[in-house]
């Protein structure tokens, strides 16, 4: 499945060089598909592989513009030897989950802040480097109320891994005052798509239902099923990295929601589940997890009117074309 035959950008960008730390993650992988589907010049993916996958990044070894380094960005001199040469870096290498962050906050703090800050490092230093987007979260607004969740309008944080996220953006705006070091954030609102990992014990919902539906088994939903979110499609998320990395008019540090503006809650996500697969499988309903936020909205606002950026692929769109992908590999061992 090839969602990127449209293309994002206008520049050509057969001459540049492009990092993607994590590249061989959910996120990464799909931005890999998209630089190699149009011609860029040189990909290079870093990962250590403990969160992401290989088989993700498998078919394009060999090719001439596609170089694949396994490190990890929790060391300084791996971050800046990955970088040498590079133009463009799309920075997804993360550990994901709030759950994960509660069992594991030290970890989590070590890749996602100490490993955030090795990156701001090698890119200032790095004078290729003409810009660095990286993935933030919604997350960030934390125990706001407020709805939808508008740039500059947030809560305290409810989990380690809100933290963390919190402390790149401002790591990120100070690099950017103090240093000069042009970077944007992206604050993801629940992305899924093809090849997030349904099996990982921290999976997203979006992977698991769609497991559950195609073994017939029946999904579990933590809390009452009211919680909702702005789910948003893998492939709006490209678009918003493509437009930020490559839009030159953007100056200093900027962050931005990536979402649809739209709101669902996951008795919904069942509902629609139900009518793509024509079966009436009903969830299980267990308590409600610590650290999660009820209610997640998005005010795309800001970054429409910033680089363009349009959502293209609807909710169900993409729970369609996801569910697809997951019944095509249900029988191969696709992430390993």
């Amino acid at each position: 499945m090839n969602l990127y035959n449209s293309k994002y950008h206008l520049q050509d960008i057969s001459a540049n060089t492009f990092l993607v730390t994590g590249g061989a993650g959910f996120i990464g992988s799909n931005l890999v598909q998209y630089l190699i589907t149009h011609g860029a010049g040189h990909v290079k993916v870093l990962d250590n592989l403990s969160n992401g996958y290989y088989s993700n990044i498998e078919e394009y070894e060999g090719l001439g513009n596609f170089e694949f380094i396994k490190g990890d960005i929790r060391d300084l001199e791996t971050c800046k030897a990955a970088l040498a040469g590079v133009d463009y870096v799309s920075h997804q290498a993360a550990l994901g989950s709030v759950p994960r962050s509660i069992t594991d906050p030290i970890t989590t703090n070590d890749v996602n802040i100490s490993g955030f800050l090795n990156m701001l490092t090698a890119v200032k230093d790095t004078p290729s480097v003409k810009r660095m987007v990286y993935a933030a979260s919604s997350s960030t607004y934390g125990d706001s109320k407020a709805l939808p969740k508008v740039e500059g309008e947030e809560g305290k944080a409810l989990s380690p891994y809100a933290v963390t996220k919190a402390v790149n953006e401002m790591y990120a705006d100070v690099f950017s005052k103090v240093y000069g070091c042009h970077t944007i954030g992206l604050r993801y609102f629940n992305i899924f798509g093809p090849k997030q990992n349904p099996d990982n014990p921290y999976a997203a919902v979006i992977p698991i239902f769609c497991k559950s539906f195609i073994d017939g088994v029946q999904p579990v939903i933590n809390g009452d099923g009211k919680t909702s979110r702005d789910f948003t499609f893998v492939a709006n998320a490209v678009q918003a990295n493509i437009k930020s990395m490559l839009f030159e008019r953007l100056t200093g540090h900027e962050v931005f929601n990536v979402a649809c503006g739209g709101q669902i809650d996951l008795n919904g996500v069942i509902d629609i589940l139900k009518q793509i697969t024509g079966k009436d499988i009903s969830p299980i309903y267990r308590h409600e997890r610590a650290g999660d936020v009820k209610h997640s909205l998005a005010s795309i606002d800001k970054i429409r009117g910033a680089i363009g950026y349009e959502c293209e692929y609807s909710f169900k769109q993409g729970l369609e074309l996801v569910y697809e992908w997951y019944l095509s590999n249900n029988n191969q061992k696709v992430l390993s």
